[in-house]
């Protein structure tokens, strides 16, 4: 399958025979080469490529070093430190082992590599965990980091692990891709009460109508400073509390696409101004929602809003 530029692939092989610009070794963290994955990698490449790794050693587990390949197809050999000497590993040890070789690739400016199962081998971690481990890192390393690579290749040596990772990378990439990334997005909005009122935006981008401040939450923010952002780009206003009301999630709540938005109660401090991207903004008081045309479902939440000040529950299954 590919993700934007990058082609990843599940194959039977033996991982010391394939072209690539590096493959990693599922090392421990002195990088000694006994047996397993790294064995195979010793035998192939030459005694060299321990030799060099070593002196690079001992390292943190779940960091990872770079040797040359010696006599093997590869150009590199990147060793993840999945496991110290007692030979033990764990879903951090695979993953982080798995973010550091992806980093050196990175830092190389690599087009291709290849991994074999990590922490599968004497670390006898189970095959499908370790699969979806390292495709949640391929993901959220491609998202974060924007990885260059061109090619990332899960190389298994017998039929039942290829088949395994099949599953666990391939199609478990296919879902997140096709399904999850596919939405629902992830929206705020800001109830900002000044002098009486509420501040509400009118905006410049269908749907059009007025609107409480706020929108769509970027990778890696969170919540309430997604809905700070958001109130000062488009009211200019400092939240300096806020207090989470509700989260509504009716997927035809907006026209565009399925969103699910968190509300939140603020306070704010300020002068409101319409910002670059709002075409007016005005304070309504809450007896004049009724009269007023709201995009999404923004006119429900602020009746939701003045029940809740009258002190009843809105959200009441007897309401």
């Amino acid at each position: 399958m590919k993700i934007g530029n990058t082609e990843i692939k599940v194959v039977k092989a033996d991982i010391t025979t394939l072209k690539v610009d590096a493959i990693v070794n599922a090392a421990n963290n002195k990088f000694l080469m006994g047996g397993g994955v790294a064995g195979a990698i010793k035998k192939s490449g030459g005694k060299t490529i321990e030799e060099e790794a070593v002196k690079k050693g001992p390292v943190e587990i779940g960091e990872a070093i770079f040797t040359a390949a010696g006599k093997l197809p590869a150009r590199y050999v990147i060793h993840a430190a999945t496991m110290g000497m007692d030979f033990q590993t764990d879903e951090i040890k695979i993953r982080n082992s798995c973010k550091n070789a992806l980093r050196v690739a990175s830092q190389l400016k690599l087009d291709s590599i290849a991994f074999p199962a990590l922490g599968c081998g004497v670390g006898g971690f189970p095959l499908l965990a370790s699969a979806k481990i390292m495709a949640q890192e391929v993901y959220r390393q491609m998202r974060e980091e924007q990885l260059a690579l061109k090619e990332i290749i899960f190389c298994l040596y017998d039929q039942e692990a290829f088949e395994i990772f099949n599953q666990g990378v391939i199609r478990y990439l296919e879902h997140i891709v096709n399904q999850l990334q596919a939405g629902p997005f992830t929206t705020v909005d800001a109830i900002i009460e000044i002098n009486g009122g509420i501040v509400v935006i009118e905006r410049s981008n269908p749907p059009f109508g007025f609107a409480l401040p706020g929108g769509f939450v970027d990778y890696g923010e969170s919540l309430e400073d997604a809905c700070r952002r958001e109130a000062k780009e488009e009211t200019g206003l400092e939240i300096t509390d806020l207090k989470q009301f509700h989260t509504y999630s009716q997927p035809q709540r907006d026209p565009r696409f399925h969103t699910i938005g968190t509300v939140y109660l603020c306070r704010a401090s300020g002068t409101p101004k319409a910002g670059d991207d709002a075409a007016g903004l005005k304070i309504i008081k809450l007896n004049e929602i009724e009269n007023r045309e709201f995009a999404f479902d923004h006119k429900k939440i602020l009746q939701d809003y003045l029940c809740y000040k009258q002190g009843k529950d809105p959200f009441s299954s007897e309401r």
